[in-house]
């Protein structure tokens, strides 16, 4: 992995899925070290940009590079964190339980398990079987799981769905905390308020890319005063948006 690759590298990629192409070229670089939120509605690419990165989505053209390798390389098993939007880990086994085969699949050390239960607030909870656990608590253990090894690079689609407000703070200030000490951390939302507490914006509609820019910038380019209106104002602009397609 050399050492001054950008996080992420994605060149002209395009996604098809049976005839309709769902991402249309996307062509983006994220440095390291940076919290990133990936905001559209529902629908929008946001996952199978995603899914691409990580190596689990098959590209009909373009490239996707991961911290200097292709994606998908059995390299980066270690080095990059996924958590997807349904939980994938097993209802039949508790927290510490699910974390303990995890841990041995990416050959973490043992004391990460404790230290990811700290991290997300799943300590009172380790011994409890994951099928009886609430939504938002089941997001958790899969966040745990992806931090397990420490990965370089986290990839969180939806992280802090069903979560209280007090607990999405804490997870908000969590990734600060991993991008200070030299993580990247590429988050996806459909709640615009969580703009505001990202590094850096990628907009997305209609597997378009419509803005990659910061929180400041985005309220400066459009004068909005919420982050929510700024993202309508972009949408507004965008040409599909104006032609009436998707």
């Amino acid at each position: 992995m050399p050492d001054t690759a950008p996080a992420i590298e994605c060149e002209s990629l395009r996604v098809r899925r049976g005839k309709k192409l769902v991402l249309h070229g996307i062509t983006v670089t994220v440095p390291c070290g940076q919290v990133v939120g990936l905001l559209g509605p529902s629908g929008g690419g946001k996952t199978t940009l995603m899914r691409s990165i990580v190596g689990v989505q098959r590209i009909a053209s373009g490239s996707v590079q991961v911290l200097g390798l292709p994606s998908g390389d059995a390299r980066l098993r270690r080095l990059v964190g996924y958590s997807t939007q349904a939980a994938s880990i097993y209802d039949d086994l508790t927290v510490r339980q699910n974390l303990s085969y995890f841990r041995s699949v990416l050959g973490a050390r043992a004391e990460d398990i404790d230290r990811v239960l700290q991290e997300t607030a799943l300590s009172d909870t380790a011994g409890q079987l994951v099928a009886t656990l609430s939504g938002g608590q089941r997001s958790r253990v899969s966040l745990a799981v992806a931090m397990l090894s420490s990965p370089p690079l986290l990839v969180l689609d939806e992280p802090t769905v069903g979560l209280d407000p007090v607990l999405r703070e804490d997870l908000w200030n969590l990734f600060h905390d991993l991008a200070r000490g030299g993580s990247t951390l590429l988050v996806s939302s459909h709640v615009m308020d969580e703009a505001t507490r990202c590094d850096r914006l990628l907009l997305m509609r209609d597997g378009d890319l419509v803005a990659d820019l910061t929180p400041s910038e985005l309220l400066a380019r459009t004068g909005a005063a919420t982050a929510e209106e700024a993202f309508l104002a972009i949408i507004r602009q965008h040409p599909k948006h104006r032609a009436g397609g998707s």
